[in-house]
């Protein structure tokens, strides 16, 4: 060989090989799995959803910004190879759109992931008063969720050996206002779309506020502990134990309840120690894209095993 493309070669091999030690550690060696893709989470491509999400303004229902993510959801959806349904429901006057993107070719495992996309009409826990009449952004609360949905979407294969419904809920958020009350996507969802269908999940596992950049999540006391145990146990083994704290702190009113009281075996994945819950300062300056992907490295890490 010409001592040029020797001395040329040499370097390119060194230079490959830096990167792969930098970057390497973060990717997930899925080999045993039989899967036929380099499955790699990008916190950063999460965290530009969330500031898109953001520049629609508040996506109360019935907003203009309701309206827009509605369609930029299913959009992606699309975009992403998914299998893309919605249902629609009135439930208390309110108009109600859940979104289905489905991905998989087998019928089990049955993974239902799912979030909210609806933000908060008012932000009534606003430290300042005169700010309470004014809506939530909904950066984490609503955003972070979304944002975490929608990367795994992307990444996980046409020909998943399994079923993953990516179900994004309306109307979870305005409990309390009007004639609301909490959950209404996801309880519309369970009793007049997931009861016909023939399937059973295998999990469900709601996703909400998860962007926290002092991120620390908490077994929720109401979601099934096998499964929690499981998710933890991956979080673990990724290096994430400080992120997934394997103890009980909250018990949380969210759209994992409705599946519960069906039967159905559900977790909730929330990190509710964020000081900026339903406040004007639920903003995208308080996230970190280093959250959302310890967060979603670790559903798809547990996702891909149950198809093993």
């Amino acid at each position: 060989m010409h001592k040029k493309n020797l001395f040329i070669t040499i370097v390119t091999l060194f230079i490959v090989s830096f990167l792969i030690g930098i970057f390497g550690c973060s990717n997930i060696n899925y080999e045993s799995t039989g899967q036929s893709i380099d499955y790699q989470f990008d916190g950063e491509r999460a965290i530009a959803d969330v500031k898109y999400q953001q520049k629609l303004g508040p996506r109360t229902p019935g907003s203009s910004g309701h309206q827009q993510i509605i369609e930029w959801i299913e959009k992606t959806l699309k975009q992403n190879d998914c299998n893309v349904d919605k249902q629609v429901d009135n439930i208390s006057g309110l108009k109600i759109t859940n979104i289905i993107g489905k991905k998989g070719i087998g019928d089990e495992p049955f993974i239902i992931l799912g979030a909210h996309y609806d933000t908060r009409i008012y932000a009534d826990n606003d430290p300042d008063i005169t700010q309470r009449t004014k809506p939530v952004p909904g950066a984490n609360d609503g955003g972070s969720g979304v944002a975490i949905l929608l990367e795994l979407s992307r990444i996980l294969q046409k020909d998943y050996d399994g079923m993953v419904w990516f179900v994004f809920f309306d109307a979870e958020d305005n409990g309390g206002i009007n004639d609301y009350h909490w959950s209404m996507g996801s309880e519309s969802f369970v009793n007049n779309y997931l009861s016909k269908s023939k399937y059973k999940p295998t999990a469900v596992i709601i996703v909400d506020m998860v962007g926290d950049s002092d991120l620390g999540i908490y077994y929720e006391k109401n979601s099934n502990p096998n499964i929690s145990e499981e998710i933890w146990r991956h979080a673990s083994a990724l290096g994430y134990s400080n992120n997934f704290i394997p103890k009980q702190k909250y018990q949380m009113i969210d759209d994992h309840i409705p599946f519960i009281e069906k039967g159905y075996p559900a977790v909730d994945i929330i990190d509710f120690d964020y000081p900026y819950w339903h406040t004007i300062q639920d903003t995208i300056d308080k996230l970190s894209p280093q959250s959302l992907e310890i967060v979603g490295q670790t559903l798809l890490s547990y996702i891909l095993e149950l198809s093993e």
